[in-house]
């Protein structure tokens, strides 16, 4: 499991090298591996129009998220006969998630920054509802296909008062097409096969001599044919019943057993025909809403920053991943240490201010959007196959500016 924390601090002389301070010190105590985080300036407009986008963003943020572990267990499901090769069906631009968050580039051809930052963010909003909705169509009927195949492999399962008998019998076993005689099939249980030879033909009158047969078993009792005439059919029920011997209510119908053969056939085929086509969208598009997301968190990190340290643009942003789980209460004393400067007022106070306090008045006073790093809630078990990115934003009192990811 990797997990890995971007931090954004002003781009001044001072915060450089409290940034290079922070190098030194988590790189000499083995707590971090730190990359610069690439981000390009966009149009800013109003602080205004950021605030609102603060808000849009966080929402898109938790919504790539979702539809992300949704793609994620999809793949899982459609590969549940191959579950060791899911991980190479989760890759963005072809690289393992992991190798991709190291070394973003903003992708200028697909988010052009030369448009209005609003804008941006709509592209990558309209991207992820596409698809979703594409998800939402294509998942629904593999899924159904699914279980109408699951159904009919359920009814071919089981024990013998349950399960379909149309895989069990043959034509052979019954007499059909008679006016007066009838085959049934009684299942008896495996202690009372030498009761039911001895006694199957007096348990009511026309009962056909010598016309039982075994033709099928499981580990609780047998199948037995036996033919009388019609006309005794209740009386024999009743008799069987009362010698705990259960008639099975079955009528061999040709046409029936045929075209439930068919239908296996027909959804085992469409399940196959499916299945390629289904995997290879999953893999493109999951590669496509990893990559979008990745972009939305570039995106918080700027707004957020804009709005934390004020105009003109001037940040560096860096991606952190810790080296070991015990290291994250030290690497965050280490991150609150160098980087108090930017929060004094914060670290006189016990009142913690998110983002949900005044961010015009944060963007007025740079540093004074106080902020706490959370523990992080990963997601659902199962949701997330090893080396699947899960991210969360948390706000409150601390420094500089966070956020986490984790795998």
């Amino acid at each position: 499991m990797s997990e890995f924390w971007l931090i954004s601090a002003p781009g001044d002389k001072e915060n450089v090298q409290a940034l290079e301070r922070m190098n030194t010190v988590t790189a000499k105590s083995n707590l971090s591996r730190n990359t610069k985080f690439t981000i390009p300036d966009f149009k800013v407009g109003t602080l205004d129009s950021l605030v609102g986008l603060s808000d849009e963003l966080g929402k898109l943020d938790a919504f790539a998220e979702s539809l992300i572990k949704r793609m994620a267990q999809s793949v899982v499901d459609v590969m549940e006969d191959s579950e060791g090769k899911v991980q190479e069906n989760l890759l963005a631009n072809g690289v393992d998630l992991t190798s991709f968050v190291t070394h973003f580039e903003w992708d200028m051809a697909k988010y052009p920054t030369k448009q209005p930052l609003v804008s941006v963010v709509d592209t990558v909003a309209k991207q992820l509802a596409q698809i979703d909705t594409d998800l939402k169509s294509r998942t629904a009927a593999y899924n159904a296909l699914k279980t109408a195949l699951e159904n009919l492999e359920r009814r071919s399962t089981g024990n013998l008062f349950t399960r379909t008998l149309s895989d069990i019998v043959s034509k052979e076993d019954f007499v059909l097409d008679s006016e007066y005689l009838v085959t049934l099939l009684v299942i008896v249980p495996k202690t009372s096969y030498s009761q039911w030879q001895k006694t199957y033909e007096s348990l009511s009158d026309m009962v056909v001599p010598r016309s039982t047969k075994l033709i099928a078993e499981d580990t609780e009792g047998g199948l037995f044919t036996v033919t009388l005439f019609r006309k005794v059919i209740d009386d024999f029920k009743t008799k069987a019943k009362e010698n705990k011997f259960m008639v099975r209510e079955f009528y061999y119908d040709e046409k029936e057993i045929k075209r439930e053969r068919e239908e296996m056939t027909r959804l085992l085929s469409d399940r196959k025909q499916q299945y390629g086509p289904l995997l290879r969208w999953l893999k493109v598009n999951f590669s496509e809403a990893f990559i979008a997301w990745i972009h939305i968190k570039a995106l918080r990190v700027f707004v957020e920053s804009v709005l934390r340290y004020g105009l003109p643009v001037n940040f560096q942003a860096v991606l952190l991943q810790p080296q070991r789980k015990s290291a994250t209460k030290r690497l965050r004393e280490v991150l609150n240490s160098v980087f108090r400067h930017l929060d004094e007022v914060a670290a006189a106070s016990t009142l913690d201010v998110g983002l949900c306090g005044n961010p015009r008045a944060a963007a007025q006073h740079p540093g004074l959007l106080p902020l706490r790093v959370l523990p992080h809630r990963p997601g659902p078990p199962g949701l997330g196959p090893s080396g699947f990115l899960q991210g969360r934003w948390h706000y409150g009192h601390g420094s500089c500016w966070l956020q986490t990811l984790r795998s």
